[in-house]
Parts: C-alpha cells; sequence; structure tokens
C-alpha cells in the first residue's frame, strides 16, 4: 500500500498555473501523470465559445491525458466566487446555461464526474431559500450528469477560508448528497472527499474516511497547513488514502494543492508511479 498504490490525476486549475492553460495538459503528461482534472475554465462565462472548448479538448487529447473531473460553472473561482448553485438570479442562471455545455464537453473527453460547488450564502437571502434553489439546480445537474454516464460530485469546503459556505462539514455534504439522490432517482450523486478542506474543518478523518467512504465519489487533496504538496504539512495522507482503499474506494485522488513550481513538487511520488493504473 502507499502512495504507489493509488490513481492520481493532477488539477490544472490550482497546479501549472504559472503556464498557459492549453499549455498544463502537456505539462502534466511531461510529469509523467496521465489523468487531470478542471474547475470551470472560463470563470467570466458560462457558455464559452465553441473554439475556445475545441482548442482545449484539443490540447488535452494532444497531450495524451484523461480528463477524469470538471466543475460545472462556479463564478469566480479562484476568487471570491465559491459556486452558482444556490445563488438566486444572476448566478443561477448562468449555472443552469452551462449544465448541457459542460457535460457536452465532459462527454466529449470521456470524463465521467462532474462537480457543483454549492455556493455562498447571499445577504438579505432566506437560507432556506438558497437550499431549495441549490436542490432544484442540484436535480438538473444530476440529470445532466446522468445524461452522459456521468456522477454528479457534491464537495464541502472549510470554514476558514470559505467562510460563507454552508457546507463545511462532512456530514452536511452527504445530505445534499441524500437528498439530490432521493429527489431524482438516479442514485448518481456522490460525496467530493477533500481531506484538505475537512481537515481545516477539524474534523476526524478517519471516521469521516469509514463513514463515508461508500457514498464517496471523488478524493482530493492537499497537505495541511498551507495547502501544499504531501509532506510539506502534518496530514497523514498515505495513511488515510490506504485507509480508504481498504474500504473500497477505487476512484481517482485528486493532486489540488498549491506549489509555485508544479513539475518540482512532485517528488513525494516516484515517477513510476503517476500513471494512472
Amino acid at each position: 500500500m502507499g502512495y504507489t498504490d493509488q490513481r492520481f490525476n493532477v488539477n490544472l486549475s490550482i497546479l501549472y498555473t504559472e503556464l498557459p492553460l492549453l499549455e498544463r495538459p502537456a505539462a502534466a503528461a511531461a510529469a509523467g501523470f496521465t489523468a487531470v482534472e478542471l474547475w470551470w475554465p472560463w470563470i467570466e462565462t458560462p457558455t464559452p465559445d465553441q473554439a475556445e472548448l475545441d482548442a482545449l479538448k484539443k490540447a488535452i487529447e494532444d497531450a495524451g491525458v484523461q480528463l477524469t473531473g470538471l466543475n460545472f460553472y462556479a463564478g469566480k473561482l479562484p476568487g471570491p466566487d465559491r459556486g452558482a448553485v444556490s445563488v438566486p438570479g444572476e448566478e443561477s442562471e448562468k449555472f443552469r446555461a452551462n449544465l448541457k455545455v459542460a457535460a457536452d464537453f465532459a462527454e466529449s473527453l470521456g470524463c465521467k464526474a462532474l462537480n457543483a460547488l454549492y455556493g455562498n450564502r447571499v445577504d438579505g437571502v432566506d437560507p432556506a431559500e438558497q437550499d431549495k434553489l441549490a436542490l432544484e439546480n442540484l436535480v438538473l445537474a444530476a440529470k445532466e450528469a446522468d445524461r452522459i454516464g456521468a456522477i454528479l460530485l457534491i464537495e464541502t469546503l472549510n470554514k476558514p477560508e470559505s467562510p460563507l459556505y454552508p457546507l463545511v462539514s462532512a456530514p452536511a455534504g452527504v445530505d445534499i448528497v441524500d437528498k439530490v439522490n432521493e429527489a431524482t432517482g438516479l442514485g448518481n450523486a456522490k460525496f467530493l472527499m477533500d481531506l484538505y478542506h475537512l481537515a481545516m474543518n477539524d474534523e476526524d478523518l478517519p471516521s469521516v474516511i469509514e463513514r463515508y467512504a461508500a457514498k464517496t465519489g471523488h478524493v482530493q487533496i492537499a497537505d495541511k497547513p498551507g495547502r501544499g504538496a504531501p509532506g510539506t504539512g502534518e496530514l497523514p495522507l498515505e495513511d488515510l488514502l490506504d485507509q480508504l482503499k481498504k474500504a473500497g474506494y477505487e476512484g481517482y485522488v485528486g493532486l489540488e494543492y498549491k506549489a509555485p513550481d508544479a513539475a518540482a513538487s512532485f517528488g513525494w511520488l516516484p515517477a513510476e508511479a503517476r500513471a494512472a493504473r
């Protein structure tokens, strides 16, 4: 067991940001990785020109990497926003406009996981109304994901860095997963278990894994503190991933950490272990 027994992908929205977007897939491939994931790359628009979609698709295909995860439109991320699902008005409308665009792009690259960030609480808006809107939008997203044979991911963040985001515990995230599955009957909503965010919330990570591994559709990691590469902080990430695997998790582990030089940050993972198996 250990890191060499996992399937990793590189999040190209937080790593290799020193490079233009279209150069990042090839950079990940040059480092030995064969799988990548992305936040929604066009933060200003849910419906970019087809030429932009085609250019990114070509960059991924030319690099020979597999896109394994994609966010739906989530507002300005990185930035002040944390999704659009529960945000009334224009942001919710943008999320809905993005559903088919994102799903079609994912389908064109064989991507089977779509992540919908819940969105921040909004001053002057009843949280119950936001939650009602969120469920409506997540039902639409689950159906769109199902159309392409994908899962819908629901992610918890951490309160210190995202104080307006309401899903800041594993139980809160899993509760939304259950509500979406109950509403659709599809069963394709899954928990995105980000070990960094959960650790920042001071959750008992072994307990979270034990309770929720079966409902987990994707895992992301970074060390704490600092959100750096494994080994730069205090988290026993290797042991935690071993526990996940023993609990039956067979999916990808997304490398969603910060590094000023991505290529130099992978020393913790032997080159021969970077290709997804």
